[in-house]
Formats: C-alpha cells, sequence, structure tokens
C-alpha cells in the first residue's frame, strides 16, 4: 500500500531495536546467564524490517539507497545489524545482540530526523559503479568499527568483572577476553581496510565545478578518521599498546564518529551541492517538490 512507505518500515525497525535493547537491561541485570533467543528474534525482527525499507527505497530510486544523509545512516545502520546477527550464532558470541541494540536504537533515532531526508526530485542521478564504491565500502567499513565497539565493550565489561572478583565473569557466557580482544583488533583492520578502498575510489571521482577535496570538511574529517584508526592499529600491533587503552580507544572513536557523522555532512559543499560523480543528492534543487 501506497501509505505504507520505508519509512514507515525504517521506523518498525527502530521499535522492534527499543524493545531489544530493553529486554538487554535485563540480560546485562542477570549476567547472560537468561535465555538470549527472545532477544535475537527481536533485533532479527528489526533488521527484516530493515531490510524492507531499504529494498523500498532502493526499488523507488533504483540504485543503492545511499544519496542522502538519512539513506547512508540507515545503510550504516542495516549493515551493523546484519553483522551483529550473523555474529550472534557462534558459540560464543550469541549476546553480541545485547550491545548492538542500544546503538541501533538510538542511532535509528537520530536518522528519524526529517531534516536528514530531503524529498527526491523524480529519479536522482548516478554516476555508477565507481560511486557505489565508495559510499557503499566506506559505509561498511563504520558498520566494522561499529562492531568493533561493540566487541570493546564486552572486553571491558569481561576484564572489569575478572578484576573486581565477580561470580557473573566466572559464569558469564560471554566469549573470553582474550578471543574479544582480537576480534576487536581484527574487526578495526577491516573497517581500515574498507575506509581505505573507499576513500581511494572516492578521489577518483571528478568534484564539482570550482570545489576542491583538499578543503572539503567532510574530506578532511574522513582523513583525519583514517589516520586515527591507523594509529590505533600501529600502536597495538607494533608498539604494544595495552589491550584496555586500545579498547577504550575504539569506544571513543566511534562514539565521536557517530557523534561527528552528520554535523560534518551538512558542512561539506561537494556532499550537500553534488557534482556529477560524487555526494548525497544530486537532483537540483529545481526539481525538487
Amino acid at each position: 500500500m501506497d501509505w505504507f512507505t520505508d519509512r514507515h518500515c525504517f521506523l518498525l525497525a527502530v521499535l522492534f531495536y527499543g524493545a531489544s535493547t530493553i529486554y538487554s537491561v535485563f540480560l546485562w541485570r542477570k549476567g547472560f546467564r537468561r535465555d538470549e533467543w527472545v532477544n535475537y528474534l527481536l533485533l532479527a525482527a528489526g533488521v527484516a524490517l530493515h531490510t524492507l525499507a531499504m529494498l523500498k527505497r532502493g526499488l523507488t530510486l533504483q540504485s543503492c539507497p545511499v544519496n542522502n544523509l538519512y539513506e547512508a545512516t540507515t545503510f550504516l545502520l542495516w549493515a551493523l545489524g546484519l553483522a551483529s546477527l550473523v555474529y550472534a550464532l557462534l558459540p560464543r558470541f550469541k549476546f553480541i545482540c545485547a550491545f548492538a541494540a542500544p546503538l541501533l536504537f538510538t542511532a535509528g533515532i537520530f536518522a528519524l530526523m526529517p531534516s536528514l531526508d530531503p524529498p527526491h526530485g523524480p529519479k536522482p542521478e548516478f554516476s555508477g559503479a565507481l560511486r557505489s564504491l565508495h559510499a557503499a565500502t566506506i559505509l561498511q567499513a563504520y558498520g566494522a568499527f561499529g562492531l568493533a565497539a561493540v566487541a570493546a565493550s564486552m572486553f571491558l565489561m569481561q576484564r572489569h568483572d575478572l578484576r573486581v572478583h565477580k561470580l557473573r565473569a566466572l559464569l558469564s557466557l560471554l566469549p573470553s577476553i582474550q578471543r574479544l580482544e582480537l576480534i576487536t583488533f581484527r574487526l578495526v583492520a577491516v573497517g581500515f581496510g574498507l575506509l581505505t578502498i573507499g576513500l581511494a575510489a572516492g578521489s577518483q571521482l571528478p568534484p564539482p565545478d570550482g570545489k576542491s577535496y583538499f578543503s572539503d570538511p567532510k574530506v578532511i574529517w574522513s582523513a583525519l578518521l583514517w589516520l586515527v584508526y591507523l594509529e590505533s592499529l600501529v600502536a597495538y600491533k607494533l608498539f604494544r599498546r595495552p589491550s584496555r587503552r586500545f579498547a577504550i580507544g575504539v569506544l571513543v572513536s566511534f562514539a565521536v564518529l557517530l557523534l561527528t557523522f552528520g554535523f560534518t555532512n551538512k558542512l561539506s559543499p561537494i556532499h550537500q551541492n553534488p557534482g556529477p560523480g560524487i555526494g548525497t543528492n544530486s537532483t537540483s534543487p529545481a526539481t525538487r517538490p
């Protein structure tokens, strides 16, 4: 039905993420000794509705829906939610949904702000495979960083419980701190690789007339983000940065990413008024309703 739009589907998905978040609180309070399948099914229902929302938007645009800040954010959250469901099928990672749900819920509330989804014209213009590669790989990198932040929070919780000799640490079904540390590092490494590919693809796209990549706030922000994660990987692997500092750094880096993602996008002339080949919405003002 026409009234049941992609935004309605996403709103329902966010409600399921909220229900999963509430249930997660009970899992935390009980030391993760309760049945986790209810939480998994709640998150799975949210991801299913989220997928339907993206399919409806993609079919409307006849392209990958990453053309404005709302679509970019929902794509990022979808990748994070889907990856969480896959990880939760592993024996020692079944409670990852309890850590991912609050992130999906809070970021989903942000994405529902009307100002993030200005109306398209009859059909946005697209530049082809290179632009899609640029957008998709960068958003997947953010998803990997988000999962790394989830794993880092699980690591810090386990470490705290062991240090204070809580019985919960002995009975917990969470993975060992050694495995969580390894998973966090690998997810950051994967995200860094995807971010590198995305930035390299974006550098090959022609900028709008009269604009330069080197003075664009979003490009500068992306380069700084690349350097932050590079420093984390090098300091941890080559200079033996303590595990706790590495985990805290991963958490803080992703929190800063979430808090500044929309702000830098709005400040970017290239991403707000793109030329052929880059940006979030290449429809001219004259074609908007």
